[in-house]
């Protein structure tokens, strides 16, 4: 078909709201889901609005039974209805008829406002089949009817009334969103948030559709909401407490900050109200104040961190899971769905504030600080680790638990992780009675040959080659570094069984140095244990005691009587044991004793230097630390 001849008369003007008829997508992001559901924020949006400038105490909101149909309803001042003086026609049939009409291009009627553009409300009625407004003002209720944007009716002045407020009622246009229906529950969510980002406001939500009446409140702000976030997703905290800002203006800013275990950040931001899904100049300069106040407490307090080890500003930010809300008088959205900011100037505003108090928290709140320093160390390393430990380790699923699994693990039969234990055991002829003696069912043994690899001194690329750490690691099926994930961890029990000798503690000092730096969480949630096996067995006639250190055995001497002739006995080794002693003394749950391994509140960044000075390069460092501890450590012969 040929092209027809382009002249003036090729040239179509749009008047009133048939331009949003036409291209919905320019002023609402679209006509599916997501713009369907945004017709509910801008009217919502406005009356919040009345909320947050003082002027509003209460907003009702209900989704009626067709589930289609919304209404709003506020107790602040109602839109103005007296006759506009360019128009000719009432206020209110200005605002809803005419874009880039309202109150809020100034400061003189909302000194904060969500919205910005004065095309909201003009813009839901332009895409509504049906809406009517109710206005109580002026001493008067007054109403008037539009559809699909044009008046149907002239505004009526009904009955007098003391009371103040405005009431929406909408009902989207089938022609431009088919038969869609609104989710009573997103709703629900996104008035919810409302009440934390305004504390003290109350919202209810009558949802007609299953007959539920919900009513939002939230006084403690963006706390209440970091807390909501972090349970919601189930993560587990670094820091209990969350870190707040409250500022009043210049602008009116709030903040919370949580700190997770979480492998990523994320972070919530909104704007007057109005969440900005892609962040913005405020959510960057929340992003900047983290990244400086952590940086300048490390150097005021001079931590000590691990040599080598550079800090990157996403070490530093992952897990932690922020919110941030600020009100300015002049927002500059990119778009009218407003899904970022682009205030240049609000970036070093926000960074200011909340850096400052961001450093006093940490000085004033030692033990958090301690705690997030470990987290982020952890963080660096565990960065530094992932890059070749994904190249190297590969996650085994449950389906594949016998599948290319190291030759020398004798695997259990059980197939389910809860049930079964692990067994790291030193040496082969230790090995060989523990897989004799074990429960065959749900105890896998996997020997090691001799001290492994010291995972603080040696360079990452040796210890992802080291046979023995490898073995463990394909084992375990978790992979290591930030690829590790629990759900793919074949046994939840890890437990050491080294000898009771000093050539085993050193052993389990290095195996305990390998899971700490590489696979930390395995450590956190529980999961590693050491054995407590016996080193001297004590006869007396016919009764056995089994004593797993010196101090333990002269405790035992002393409660045999006088006359007693005990016969001792001291193993040289695991590997000298019986099958069947080593299950009674140590393998068989009923019986034996095992040591979780914990890290104690509060000394985190402690665990983590007494690793670093022990097990590191620097002699000079563990010499201190071992005179710092040396009223903790027993001196015997070998």
């Amino acid at each position: 078909m040929a092209a027809q001849e382009y002249t003036s008369a090729s040239i179509e003007v749009l008047e009133g709201l048939e331009a949003v008829r036409r291209r919905p997508g320019m002023y609402i992001g679209g006509t599916g889901r997501d713009g369907f559901h945004h017709l509910v924020w801008e009217i919502v949006d406005n009356a919040v609005d009345e909320a947050i400038n003082g002027f509003a105490s209460s907003i009702t909101v209900q989704l009626h039974r067709d589930g289609r149909t919304v209404t709003v309803r506020d107790n602040g001042r109602g839109i103005p209805v007296d006759i506009h003086p360019k128009k000719g026609i009432p206020a209110v049939e200005v605002i809803l008829t005419v874009l880039h009409a309202g109150g809020k291009f100034d400061n003189s009627s909302y000194i904060t406002s969500g919205g910005l553009h004065g095309v909201g409300s003009s813009v839901v009625n332009a895409l509504s089949e049906r809406l009517i407004v109710n206005i109580k003002r002026d001493g008067y209720e007054w109403t008037q009817e539009f559809r699909r944007g044009k008046a149907r009716t002239k505004l009526e002045k009904l009955d007098p009334t003391r009371a103040t407020g405005t009431q929406i009622r909408f009902s989207p246009d089938p022609e431009i969103f088919g038969d869609q229906t609104f989710d009573g529950d997103e709703i629900r969510k996104r008035l919810e948030i409302s009440t934390y980002l305004n504390r003290g406001l109350k919202i209810i939500f009558k949802d007609d559709t299953n007959n539920k009446r919900h009513e939002l409140h939230h006084e403690g702000g963006l706390a209440d909401y970091v807390q909501h976030l972090v349970k919601d997703r189930e993560l587990r905290c670094v820091v209990d407490e969350p870190f707040t800002v409250v500022r009043p203006a210049d602008p009116r800013l709030e903040v919370a900050l949580m700190w997770t275990e979480s492998p990523s950040e994320r972070f919530k931001s909104f704007v007057n109200g109005i969440p900005t899904n892609d962040g913005g100049t405020h959510e960057q300069g929340l992003k900047d104040a983290i990244l400086k106040a952590i940086r300048n407490y490390i150097t005021t307090h001079n931590v000590s961190l691990p040599r080598g080890l550079k800090l990157t500003a996403d070490d530093i930010r992952e897990g932690v899971v922020g919110v941030c809300s600020c009100f300015i008088a002049d927002p500059q959205f990119q778009g009218q769905t407003k899904d970022k900011l682009n205030n240049v100037e609000v970036r070093a505003l926000v960074e200011g504030a909340i850096r400052l108090e961001l450093e006093r928290w940490l000085q004033e709140n030692t033990t958090a600080a301690d705690a997030l320093l470990s987290r982020i160390v952890m963080a660096a390393k565990a960065r530094e680790a992932s890059r070749a430990a994904s190249k190297q380790v590969r996650r085994k699923s449950a389906v594949s638990r016998r599948l290319n699994l190291p030759g020398k693990l004798a695997d259990c039969s059980s197939s389910d992780p809860a049930a079964t234990e692990l067994f790291i055991v030193e040496g082969d002829s230790a090995g060989g009675s523990a897989k004799q003696g074990r429960d065959r069912k749900t105890q896998a043994i996997l020997p090691l040959r001799g001290k492994v690899l010291n995972a603080e001194q040696a360079t990452l690329k040796k210890v992802l080659g080291n046979k023995e750490l490898s073995d463990i690691v394909s084992a375990l099926g978790c992979g290591l570094g930030k690829d590790l994930d629990l759900s793919r961890l074949r046994y939840h029990k890890i437990i050491l069984l080294m000898d009771a000798d000093q050539d085993g503690h050193h052993i389990t000092t290095l195996m305990l140095t390998f899971f700490y730096n590489y696979m930390k969480p395995l450590i956190t949630e529980g999961y590693v244990y050491l054995a407590d096996p016996p080193l001297y067995r004590i006869e007396v006639g016919k009764e056995t005691h089994w004593a797993s250190d010196e101090k333990a055995k002269e405790r035992i001497l002393k409660k045999l009587s006088p006359r007693s002739k005990p016969e001792i006995s001291r193993f040289k080794g695991l590997g000298e044991m019986m099958p069947k002693t080593l299950y009674n003394t140590t393998l068989n749950p009923r019986k034996r004793r095992l040591l979780k391994v914990v890290i104690p509140d509060g000394k985190q960044l402690e665990t983590q230097t007494v690793i670093e000075e022990l097990m590191g390069k620097d002699a000079s460092c563990r010499y201190r630390a071992i005179m710092a501890y040396r009223s903790l450590v027993e001196v015997v012969d070998a």
